[in-house]
């Protein structure tokens, strides 16, 4: 038994091959199509028959450089985020997320860690409006590109520019650069996930065209109008406009919980004018209004219920207590139809009261203010959102009392984040935003926990764009839109520690910074940036600028572990030994490691009993005799997963 050596190319060297996990999946759903461990396209058609569309003329949606981006969104990365513990905030117990860097490159580098993990992604991304950026991905080489945006390479400055209208392919850049970072983001979400995106009319016809590609028609929930400008923009030509959109899609809307309902408030609490042993309650019509639905497009809902007179209670079966009859019509004698079937008024009888007005006997259902635990009871959110407290003043007004000053000109209200919170997310659901921006949704997250009593979770990926030297964050000593995030979520922990001191002592208001880069290890580096000092270097394989916790935390992404697992630090042997996940992978990077240091992570690892147990070192970090040695030392305490980089 030896140790084997992570190379490049393995799959623990880069992201997620997404071609190569979906090949599988291929081979395990049609077993006859593979010839040789290859796919034979042949026997792929025939098996597929008449599903198979073949006429040149049919029913899609394309634009340049389509193909490119679909290829690209199933590209590996060979990429790493570094930690960042110093600006971070409780490092050691936050389960908060904050990373720096390409959201293109991240969402590849989340795909092994966060596969069907997160249960709500929000996005406000550039809405292409001649004015705003676009991401110019260099599908070549994305990261090399990030490292020069960024100024990590060279000296030539921001690469970010404008998409001007007078672009040949205005659309299809814009169209390039969302497609592959939603469809890596689809795959993140829980099979109940829910996508939300706000959007103006420059491109929400082509965002919808894209999503109903990625996540299919049929997994569309709504588009909202959301008003965020109520005076309207003066600037505006035509048509002073007040509101944006907001797409909505599940990953799966057959799951029951894609999307929740919202406490119901203000005004409509005050329809709640009835009272009984159970509560305050409202009544509402079972006849289902809309002359659209009748006995002849639903003839399992036209049926006649039954009244007794002296106790108004219904039952779908005539007896001599229940005589009066009432059918699903209008007192003009329009036919109807019920909204619940015959099984439904018998099971949820206790709901349904009668009332006799005109001469026109009507069947009514009782909906309670509270539910039976005690709770508000929920409603569904509505298509039309024009609270004030969503507007873009409150955004700013949010930002203001944080800052003092107004440090962003277009925040999104904490409110409006808040309310889709609620409405797409259970109390310890993680949320992703990448488009993060000023970070209202990492802001949002923290107060609803606050509110809620939860225990959500946010991970923001934002690209470190330089704030122009004219803005007054600048001023106010932020280069960075990152570093006013960051601040940000600093700032807002610190506001609602101030206003709620007993409520935030299990409340999580840390999170952990990661920066996007290139592999910390050379053998790993899919573009070194000296390839010929790499090949004559062979001391050791960890570029010199790096940490062991640089290496760390790439082996946990590379290995598809999360970023926020317990982590443990132990000498041993006077070597720094890493525990991650309560014994399920232990990493020990040092020099001159002798089999002491491997019978005691053998010891630890029985102390942990963990269900399995991996180990790895830095393979130049023992003599080949010493490493033969930590290799019967490890097997002795039943450990046989052993790897090097």
């Amino acid at each position: 038994m030896s140790i084997d050596k992570i190379q490049q190319g393995d799959n623990l060297t880069q992201s997620k091959d997404l071609v190569a996990d979906n090949i599988e999946k291929l081979k395990q759903l049609f077993p006859e199509i593979v010839t040789e461990g290859k796919i034979d396209f042949t026997v792929l058609q025939d098996v597929l028959g008449e599903d198979i569309e073949e006429e040149d003329e049919y029913y899609r949606f394309t634009w340049a450089g389509k193909a490119q981006a679909r290829r690209e969104a199933h590209k590996p990365s060979t990429g790493t985020l570094r930690p960042a513990k110093e600006e971070s905030v409780d490092w050691d117990t936050t389960e908060n997320v904050y990373i720096e860097g390409d959201n293109l490159e991240v969402l590849k580098l989340l795909q092994k860690s966060y596969a069907g993990k997160v249960k709500m992604i929000y996005i406000d991304p550039p809405y292409n409006t001649g004015k705003d950026f676009v991401y110019k991905d260099n599908y070549k080489d994305n990261l090399r590109n990030y490292q020069e945006v960024t100024g990590q390479v060279d000296n030539d400055g921001n690469k970010l520019s404008t998409n001007s209208d007078s672009d040949g392919r205005y659309h299809s850049n814009w169209l390039n650069m969302m497609y592959p970072r939603l469809r890596l983001a689809r795959n993140l979400l829980k099979e109940d996930g829910v996508i939300f995106m706000s959007i103006d009319d420059n491109e929400s016809y082509n965002l919808k065209k894209i999503c109903d590609e990625l996540y299919g028609e049929s997994n569309f929930i709504a588009s909202l109008a959301v008003q965020l400008n109520p005076r309207g923009r003066h600037l505006d030509d035509f048509v002073a406009k007040t509101h944006e959109t907001l797409l909505i899609y599940g990953k799966n809307t057959s799951k029951s919980s894609t999307m929740y309902g919202l406490e119901k408030t203000g005004k409509m609490v005050d329809e709640y004018d009835r009272n009984d042993e159970r509560g305050a309650h409202r009544v509402l019509g079972l006849r289902n209004r809309n002359q659209a639905f009748n006995p002849i497009t639903r003839p399992n809902l036209y049926y006649p219920i039954f009244i007794c007179p002296e106790t108004l209670s219904v039952s779908v079966i005539k007896d001599s207590t229940y005589t009066e009859t009432a059918l699903p019509e209008t007192i003009e004698g329009v036919k109807t139809c019920w909204t619940w079937g015959k099984d439904k008024v018998t099971s949820d009888n206790h709901l349904l009261v009668a009332a006799q007005i005109n001469n026109h006997w009507q069947v009514f259902r009782k909906d309670y203010l509270f539910d039976e635990d005690g709770n508000t009871a929920l409603t569904l959110p509505k298509s039309l959102w024009n609270e004030k407290e969503i507007s873009n003043d409150y955004g700013k007004k949010s930002i203001k009392e944080l800052f003092n000053k107004n440090v962003m000109d277009f925040p999104k209200s904490k409110h409006f984040i808040k309310k889709l919170i609620l409405c797409g997310t259970s109390p310890s659901d993680i949320v992703l935003d990448f488009f993060s921006g000023s970070a209202t949704t990492a802001h949002a997250v923290s107060e609803v926990n606050s509110e809620k009593n939860s225990q959500r979770k946010f991970i923001q990926i934002q690209l470190p764009e330089l704030i122009n030297e004219k803005h007054l964050a600048f001023k106010e000593g932020y280069e960075k839109i990152t570093e006013l995030g960051k601040e940000r979520i600093r700032r807002a922990a610190k506001k609602i520690t101030e206003e709620n001191p007993e409520k935030v002592k299990n409340l999580d208001l840390g999170f952990k910074v990661f920066k996007l880069d290139s592999s910390n290890i050379k053998g790993w580096d899919g573009n070194p940036e000296d390839l010929e000092a790499n090949l004559w270097d062979a001391v050791s394989n960890i570029k010199k600028d790096r940490t062991e916790e640089d290496v760390l935390y790439e082996i946990l992404l590379k290995y598809g572990l999360d970023l926020t697992l317990p982590i443990e630090e132990k000498t041993i042997e006077g070597k720094t030994v890493f525990n991650v996940g309560f014994g399920a992978l232990f990493i020990c990077l040092g020099d001159n490691l002798t089999s002491k240091v491997a019978e005691g992570i053998g010891k630890w690892k029985e102390d942990l009993n963990p269900e399995m147990c991996r180990v790895i070192f830095k393979d130049t970090g023992f003599t080949d005799v010493e490493k033969t040695n930590s290799v019967q030392t490890l097997k002795r305490f039943g450990i046989t997963e052993i790897k090097s980089i």
